[in-house]
């Protein structure tokens, strides 16, 4: 479902600021892998979702969706093929209309716009069934501005917009960063919900390495724009944050720096 073969991104060439971002990536997800990415900060994890979104263009090498070579389609285009969440809930949404109209956006993402009426009767009778299932209460407030929500609730719905339309991949950049961690469990368990029931393939990245161990099929490693670590199948099982901290020390020759990842 995602094939990235060898991209690497540079930032600011040629000046006293260069930042060599992504080095020579290559990664391949199979239709249904839920691959956890985690890394300190600068390992390029953000940067690697960014190039598959196509925010900027890579330098070189190639990105395929599908099948379908995306590495020189801007961002709009590729918008069809993904679902994204980000780590501040303030984006993905429009604060100032409702949660239904949202819902409705989403619903015609990559449809052309024309002006039939906004919202069907059977459409707002699936939105309400829909936002049931994260039991939450949103679907008795389907008028309400979204902008009114909590950081949890308002998350929770930009990842059912995101996959309202069942994306050929579901990028999530850290997008329970800016919850506390009872909001947290709780945006981590609908994800869950969502993914593995309409078995999406999903990228999440997560500073945190207990939720990188605990979710998903696979988990990978990033450190200084490469791939470290790519643990998958009953190793990944059976992983602890012990095993992981060890099997870093053992590839990179240093101790993982990060307390936050750690300590959760």
């Amino acid at each position: 479902m995602l094939q990235i073969k060898n991209i690497s991104k540079t930032f600011n060439a040629g000046t006293v600021n260069e930042k060599q971002a992504l080095k020579n990536v290559s990664l391949t997800l199979e239709n249904g892998d839920f691959v956890t990415v985690i890394g300190g900060n600068g390992a390029g994890k953000s940067t690697m979702l960014n190039a598959i979104a196509g925010v900027w263009p890579v330098d070189e090498g190639q990105i395929m969706i599908d099948g379908q070579d995306v590495t020189k389609l801007p961002e709009y285009k590729r918008a069809i093929f993904l679902g994204r969440v980000f780590q501040d809930p303030m984006n993905g949404t429009a604060a100032t209309m409702g949660i239904e109209e949202n819902l409705a956006l989403a619903l015609r993402r990559g449809n052309p716009r024309t002006l039939k009426k906004g919202i069907r009767s059977n459409e707002r009778e699936a939105y309400k069934e829909a936002l049931a299932k994260l039991g939450l209460g949103l679907e008795d407030r389907l008028t309400s501005k979204v902008g009114l929500l909590s950081g949890g609730q308002r998350q929770a719905l930009t990842l059912l917009m995101a996959t309202l339309k069942k994306p050929k991949l579901l990028l999530l950049d850290e997008h329970t960063a800016a919850l506390d961690p009872k909001t947290a469990a709780k945006v981590l368990e609908t994800t869950d919900m969502i993914v593995n029931r309409d078995k999406l393939t999903t990228l999440m990245i997560t500073h945190n390495m207990r939720d990188a161990i605990a979710h998903g099929n696979r988990l990978i490693m990033m450190m200084d724009g490469h791939i470290i670590l790519d643990i998958k199948g009953e190793e990944k099982k059976h992983l602890t944050v012990e095993d992981l901290l060890h099997k870093f020390e053992e590839v990179s020759g240093e101790e993982f720096a990060s307390d936050k990842a750690i300590l959760g």
